[in-house]
């Protein structure tokens, strides 16, 4: 067992170095707003957009290698983290969002709306994702998990195609520099392929317990 002090601090160094971007664009912001061009180049908004839209990728896919690490390191304990990273990931795709629909401040939210769930681009595939990470965050607390029971890991499995949606829509929205989306997409497959292993061997270990 971890002593709570040690696991109190190690949550807050966790939740720091989480946050630590989110600081970073905060300075740049007030670098940009101090001397327009400083910080983001032409086009702020757009930079802005992207950064927080990676990082919400980068935090997604470290909460999903939280349990590979407890395994393959054998320390459970990492998976304490796993809810408080699941959350920053939500919240820097939400404020990646927020940065979309700023950037389409001058149309009517119907128009946005419509736009995201209509067109055939990289747009309706990360608002899918965004939409499926909604129901993760809301029951992401124990007592939800207390009331949806065995359901409650169901539910959570949601992060797995969210996750790939969300590579999706970087793959899409990059031009012609696919050297980001490589990188992420063999980290899922990875990630993915570290799961189906562990079900596989689980399910044969059952089995040969059943069959004693």
């Amino acid at each position: 067992m971890v002593p709570k002090t040690r696991l109190g601090i190690a949550k807050v160094v966790v939740f720091c170095l989480l946050a630590l971007p989110l600081v970073l664009l905060g300075v740049d912001v007030w670098r940009e707003v101090q001397l327009p061009g400083s910080a983001f180049g032409p086009d702020p908004t757009e930079e802005v957009l992207h950064y927080l839209g990676q990082w919400g990728l980068r935090i997604l896919l470290l909460t999903l290698a939280v349990s590979p690490a407890s395994r393959l390191l054998r320390k459970p304990r990492f998976v304490r983290f796993r809810r408080m990273m699941g959350l920053w990931a939500f919240s820097y795709i939400v404020l990646h969002f927020a940065a979309y629909l700023l950037s389409n401040a001058g149309n009517s939210f119907e128009v946005i709306l419509a736009s995201t769930i209509h067109k055939v681009s990289f747009a309706v595939v990360g608002f899918y994702a965004l939409l499926m990470l909604v129901p993760l965050a809301v029951t992401s607390t124990r007592g939800w998990q207390r009331r949806l029971g065995p359901g409650w890991r169901k539910l959570h499995r949601l992060v797995y195609p969210a996750a790939l949606a969300a590579w999706i829509h970087l793959l899409w929205l990059s031009k012609g520099d696919f050297m980001d989306p490589l990188i992420y997409g063999l980290v899922l497959v990875l990630l993915f392929g570290e799961r189906i292993v562990f079900r596989i061997r689980k399910e044969r270990r059952a089995t040969a317990a059943n069959a004693v």
